[in-house]
């Protein structure tokens, strides 16, 4: 028999559904993807401009379409953090398998008898 909760599930305590979870993550990417193509073409801008600091500024515009992309896939393979209450669940999920692994075996209630070694300790055989 299944225990229920004590208290019900309330739909506003529902996870984001993997839909929407997906939808974000894209979202994030190509916005990433953007600021990459910014640095890119601020970049180029930059070089026909010729401001004062040139080499520093091309230099960040480098850093961030190499290091964006990187981050970009990080960030969207990465799953939304964990609740209050899913991180409570697997503390006590796995303190219940450690209470599982660490109880005693109990002593069983009844005695093997086994024939061979008895008729050897009377010295009988076969």
């Amino acid at each position: 028999m299944k225990r229920h909760a004590e208290r019900p599930v309330l739909i506003t305590d529902a996870a984001t559904s993997q839909e929407d979870q997906l939808h974000s993550r894209q979202i994030r990417y190509v916005s990433m993807m953007a600021v990459r193509t910014g640095c890119l073409v601020l970049g180029a801008i930059l070089i026909s401009a010729r401001p004062p600091l040139l080499p520093l500024w091309l230099i960040l515009c480098g850093l961030g379409m190499v290091l964006l992309p990187w981050m970009a896939v990080l960030i969207a393979n990465d799953r939304p953090p964990k609740t209050k209450a899913e991180r409570a669940a697997d503390a006590a999920a796995r303190e219940d398998t450690r209470r599982a692994l660490t109880r005693p075996v109990p002593e069983p209630d009844h005695i093997t008898i086994d024939v061979e070694v008895v008729d050897e300790a009377r010295g009988r055989t076969g």
